[in-house]
């Protein structure tokens, strides 16, 4: 990796695996592209580690001749594709924008890396190991798995429910089609619930942590009792960066925290975590402000990720238990108040809560 192209690094995961790289490749230069719609920030990349070797272009994945231009100007070499639409909430309210960013964009990105990696600089057979294109995918695209099924593995048949999984769904099997097709060196990580610092906060657990510091209501859905796999920010990024180092092109792995909480014991453990914080806070116990709200439509009820493969190929496995990742995110969020004020005013944070739970 010498030039590295990451689409969505001023989102929650992209911006951690900018930090990340910057940590562990001396040698790489990075350029991030981000739109900075609602989700993504120039926040979030603020305090970079040695900013010289960090470059940002706003601009839109689906803009081709834009990202064709990164590509051959930049020189990547490197590209890791994090951008996308990924709010089931708000794929169910607004389906378009997932099809168009998340298979559109993914479509765009593959042309333009098509092109000039492939066309312009004719690479063969024993030159097409210096490009990378990987794809950073998500575990809802398995579907929902029953009480008493074994975790999603590779080889697992697609079965998304909603409109964001199958968008997902659809970009893996296009990236899969130009490694088949055309030759394009592609990898691509399936990762289950993603959390940790830089989140937006109209997620489940960062939306918790700030509800729980104002004393408003803790909205969790149906019954909680859906279960995730919940992978802390930082082990994802290690995960991925041994995949780009390590696995072979044309490889699949999935990424989970190795755990199966329900989302109520989530919320029940950030309560306890927060009443140990902050035992002074008007509203402890903090799990007194759980209310349950009416389920979204075609809500998954379980997914679960084997990682053997990966664990087996390339010696990866989650460093953080599912109560030190939450301690780590608390803390996070209790440093750095300003960061959440900014990031919620620059969107109808507000509005969407309201839209989402308040009218449900």
């Amino acid at each position: 990796m010498r030039n590295v192209l990451i689409t969505g690094g001023a989102g929650f995961i992209g911006s951690n695996f900018v930090y990340y790289l910057l940590g562990v490749e001396p040698g790489a230069n990075l350029v991030t592209l981000d739109a900075l719609t609602y989700a993504g920030s120039l926040e979030n990349l603020r305090d970079l580690p040695d900013v010289g070797r960090h470059a940002f272009v706003q601009g839109d994945i689906c803009d081709q001749p834009l990202v064709e231009d990164v590509i051959r100007s930049r020189q990547i070499d490197t590209i890791v594709h994090f951008a996308a639409e990924t709010h089931v909430d708000r794929s169910i309210y607004g389906p378009g924008q997932f099809v168009r960013t998340n298979v559109l964009g993914t479509f765009s990105l593959l042309e333009a890396a098509r092109k000039v990696w492939m066309e312009e600089q004719q690479l063969g057979d024993a030159t097409s190991q210096q490009v990378r294109f990987h794809h950073v995918s998500t575990d809802e695209v398995y579907g929902s798995l029953g009480p008493q099924e074994p975790p999603f593995t590779e080889t697992n048949l697609y079965a998304p429910s909603s409109p964001y999984a199958a968008s997902k769904a659809a970009s893996d099997h296009l990236v899969r089609a130009y490694g088949h097709t055309y030759g394009l060196p592609y990898t691509i990580t399936n990762c289950s619930n993603n959390y940790g610092p830089y989140q937006f906060p109209e997620k489940l657990i960062p939306l918790m942590i700030s509800n729980a510091l104002e004393g408003r209501p803790l909205p969790v859905y149906g019954d909680g009792g859906q279960i995730r796999d919940w992978l802390y920010v930082e082990d994802h990024c290690d995960a991925i960066w041994r995949v780009l180092r390590h696995a072979n092109p044309g490889e699949t792995y999935n990424i989970g925290g190795g755990n199966q909480p329900t989302n109520l014991s989530v919320v029940q453990t950030l309560c306890e975590i927060l009443d140990e914080c902050r035992p002074d806070a008007p509203f402890t116990p903090h799990r007194s402000l759980v209310i349950f709200v009416a389920d979204r439509p075609g809500h998954d009820r379980r997914y679960a990720m084997d990682i053997t493969k990966i664990q087996r190929d390339l010696g990866w496995q989650p460093r953080h238990t599912l109560v030190a990742g939450l301690r780590k995110t608390v803390e996070w969020y209790l440093a750095h108040a300003q960061w959440v004020e900014a990031i919620r005013k620059e969107q109808d944070y507000q509005g969407w809560l309201v839209r989402n739970y308040n009218q449900r």
